[in-house]
């Protein structure tokens, strides 16, 4: 296991910052997802921690040693990192023993040692019995299977996922799932995995850090990221839900009393003050009920399990409409008039709350950093 840390961490191509001065730490043994739509940055991280690219500004440590920096760059095959691509880069005229012993054999490891530890780790990825196989009789899947074979082979103390699962369907994404958190559990490596799929990223991280522009917008425990986004932005890529508008009419640290559209609940709050504010309401958290907030159907669509159902809130005068989004087992006609009971609400924090927050956390990291150094 290997902790990495970057430190005000930068990539320009020409005039285009691809990165700005991110500062992030992935614990040993931990599993970070590096979530955000294409172009956010999160590709370009990757390719600094693996070596492929040189910062422009900033550095990247492994443990204490530091790996690059403008001046300095420690090669890819020299960090002790694996890399699994979208592509699977595999060798298409091996088998897969070959392709998987190539690690070893570029090291010269005895030609005795290369078939047990191979046999070991395709056990590990169940592949087990498919040593002889050509890579294209191989499925998507199992490619991918492979390709991470080949990480393990090498003994990576690093592993790095560049959107893995991009290029297979629904079913295989969901087995590889399954097969990528139980190498998480069985290697304890430290796995850095970039995706734009939320829902990859919410089930397999024990952190999601959200990118958008260059920048890490927050990194947080993915049930932290889901139920309390530290911004707009965040409460609307990570999810389903409704930003509505709204009031907080009493503050009281971790809770608030809101007025959505002249009706009025308890939200929970990073410590919003009294004022204007916007509420996320997720679907799980709203249900049809005798009383609540009025509102009127304006479509239903059939999910299977549930009619995913669009409804305007009731306005008061002069306000503008407001929409929201809520999971109904019954059916329901478009404008039909119904109340919607709230179990559960965020107060999304402001920018001034938000860069609060942040500090407190980067804070938090730097004093958690220096206290296992301390402890080394």
């Amino acid at each position: 296991m290997s902790e990495i840390r970057v430190e005000r961490l930068s990539k320009r191509f020409n005039e285009t910052a691809a990165l700005d001065a991110v500062s992030l730490d992935f614990a040993a043994g931990s599993f970070t997802a590096l979530l955000g739509p294409s172009g956010c940055g999160k590709t370009t991280m990757l390719r600094l921690i693996a070596g492929f690219e040189a910062p422009s500004e900033g550095s990247v440590f492994f443990g204490g040693e530091l790996m690059a920096d403008p001046q300095r760059q420690v090669p890819p095959e020299a960090r002790g990192v694996g890399v699994v691509f979208q592509s699977y880069a595999l060798w298409p005229h091996m088998d897969v023993a070959a392709n998987v012993a190539y690690p070893l054999k570029a090291r010269h490891v005895e030609r005795g040692a290369i078939a047990g530890r191979v046999g070991a780790v395709l056990d590990i990825v169940g592949l087990n019995g498919f040593e002889g196989r050509r890579i294209e009789e191989l499925s998507g899947g199992q490619r991918q299977r492979v390709a991470l074979a080949r990480c393990l082979v090498a003994d990576a103390r690093i592993i790095l996922f560049d959107e893995p699962l991009a290029n297979l369907d629904m079913h295989l994404r969901a087995s590889m799932v399954d097969a990528f958190r139980d190498i998480h559990r069985r290697t304890g490596a430290t796995i850095v995995y970039v995706t734009h799929d939320q829902a990859e990223a919410l089930a397999l991280a024990d952190r999601v850090a959200i990118m958008s522009q260059g920048r890490v917008l927050q990194a947080a425990p993915p049930q932290e990221v889901y139920r309390a986004p530290a911004n707009a932005t965040i409460a609307g890529f990570v999810g389903r839900g409704s930003i509505v508008a709204g009031m907080v009419i009493d503050p009281a640290g971790e809770t608030a009393t809101v007025d959505i559209a002249g009706h009025r609940l308890v939200a929970r709050s990073a410590g919003a003050s009294a004022g204007p504010a916007k509420i996320l309401l997720r679907p799980e958290a709203l249900r049809i009920s005798p009383e609540g907030m009025p509102a009127t159907v304006l479509d239903s669509i059939y999910r299977g399990p549930v009619h995913e159902v669009r409804l305007a809130l009731s306005a008061l005068e002069q306000e503008p409409r407001q929409e929201l989004l809520i999971d109904s087992t019954e059916t329901l006609a478009v404008g039909q008039k119904v109340h919607v009971a709230v179990s559960d609400a965020w107060v999304i924090p402001d920018l001034w709350t938000t860069t609060a927050r942040a500090r407190h956390q980067l804070e938090a990291a730097v004093r958690t950093g220096r206290a296992q150094a301390a402890g080394r």
